[in-house]
């Protein structure tokens, strides 16, 4: 399987976040090291998985559903 490194720029310009809130927000608490990204080599930058990142996405998003019309 192919993956698609991102920085943290590019990914907020394919989900419509800003590059800050991936950072401050997100990092650690929905994205998580080792799942979601990694640190090459051992460094400060960090490159996040866009196909695991795209797969958790649509997993988590619940399908939505009008409720049911009472009878009267």
């Amino acid at each position: 399987m192919t993956k698609t490194y991102l920085t943290s720029d590019e990914l907020a310009t394919r989900i419509k976040y800003d590059a800050r809130t991936i950072r401050d927000r997100l990092k650690d608490t929905v994205l998580l090291e080792g799942v979601h990204y990694f640190r090459p080599f051992g460094g400060r930058k960090i490159l996040f998985i866009w196909e695991v990142i795209e797969r958790d996405m649509v997993a988590d998003a619940a399908p939505f559903s009008f409720p049911a019309r009472r009878q009267a």
